[in-house]
């Protein structure tokens, strides 16, 4: 699922679904909108004066989503665990001699 869309209706203002881009909103008003797989749910708290850095932007509203379920197929922490992932440089060595054997 994409990020949600205003033109596809994806974007919710108070409840009422947006069809513009050009939206005016402002202090208290709550956003409703897919992001990823997640849908998120957020309450603008105030408007910023200027654009600036992302911790200040974040204290301009409030997270309403409820927390994320975590996912129960999540890659496991280290993909060269199991013989997965890239192999090492020894790994690529016996490779290659392998290759060359056979085609003796």
């Amino acid at each position: 699922m994409a990020a949600g869309r205003v033109d596809a209706g994806d974007v919710r203002v108070n409840g009422n679904r947006v069809e513009k881009r050009a939206t005016n909103v402002g202090a208290g008003d709550v956003l409703t909108f897919a992001q990823g797989d997640v849908v998120r749910v957020i309450r603008i708290e105030a408007l910023g004066i200027r654009r600036g850095p992302a911790p200040e932007a974040q204290a301009l509203y409030s997270d309403l989503s409820p927390p994320a379920a975590r996912d129960r197929e999540k890659p496991i922490e280290n993909p060269a665990f199991d013989g997965k992932g890239r192999p090492t440089k020894k790994d690529r060595r016996s490779f290659d001699l392998s290759r060359l054997r056979s085609l003796d």
